[in-house]
């Protein structure tokens, strides 16, 4: 039987980071931690090796949390019948400025829904983290069927 939990490398989670496009922001906002799901995609800057989550964004809760505090958690997961894998980063969010934005243009990185979200965030990651799993969800036979 395999380990029921393997931790990923750094390479490794930002491999998960690359090869997905949605999870869920973290922030704060008037002394509450709100969660969003947000679209991103991974910005690696070749010259200096450094590599920054992207996001677009229209005003609201979001980019005012993100102004306000920029102390930010963000998580991908997913998982299949008997496998699961999750990658966390916290970090610090800042809105780009008017002369940054063409970062957001040099990635796959469009709104899902039809609105119009000019503002671009970056996520700098301070730390992380990525696990994988092996699921036995022994209680499978009690859902119901689909």
């Amino acid at each position: 039987m395999n380990q029921p939990m393997s931790v990923m490398d750094g390479e490794e989670c930002w491999e998960f980071l690359r090869s997905h496009e949605f999870g869920r922001l973290a922030f704060h906002l008037a002394g509450e931690v709100h969660i969003t799901p947000i679209n991103y995609a991974v910005h690696h800057d070749p010259e200096t090796d450094r590599r920054t989550l992207l996001f677009r964004t229209a005003g609201g809760s979001k980019l005012l949390g993100v102004v306000m505090n920029e102390d930010v958690a963000f998580e991908v997961d997913e998982y299949a019948d008997e496998k699961a894998a999750s990658v966390i980063i916290r970090g610090k969010a800042r809105k780009l400025d008017e002369h940054e934005e063409h970062k957001a243009e040099n990635v796959p990185l469009r709104p899902w829904v039809n609105t119009l979200k000019y503002n671009v965030v970056e996520i700098d990651p301070v730390e992380i983290s990525g696990r994988r799993f092996e699921l036995t969800r022994p209680w499978k036979h009690m859902l119901p069927e689909s």
